[in-house]
């Protein structure tokens, strides 16, 4: 006896968020995101020994201004894959 053929039912589409749903996680995510790049900088600030603001604005140390530059973009990158993950 041939065995009869189960019932193929296509799972329903997920209905889609509305616009203004997307355009308030946008705006959370990226002010979540602001916030904690400047708490993360003024942390770095308070660890090193020296004066950061005073490098840059005083001494034009552009060493300094390209290792700041590179702890930015490394700490955007972390908090900005940390961010999507949640959604």
């Amino acid at each position: 006896m041939p065995a009869s053929p189960l019932p193929l039912s296509l799972p329903a589409a997920p209905t889609p968020e509305p616009l203004w749903r997307l355009l308030l996680d946008a705006a959370l995510f990226g002010i979540t995101g602001i916030v904690l790049l400047i708490i993360g900088y003024y942390v770095w600030e308070f660890i090193t020994p020296y004066n950061v603001r005073r490098e840059l604005h005083e001494n034009k140390n552009t060493a300094v201004a390209i290792v700041v530059a590179a702890f930015i973009v490394g700490m955007a990158i972390v908090i900005a894959s940390s961010l999507i993950l949640i959604k």
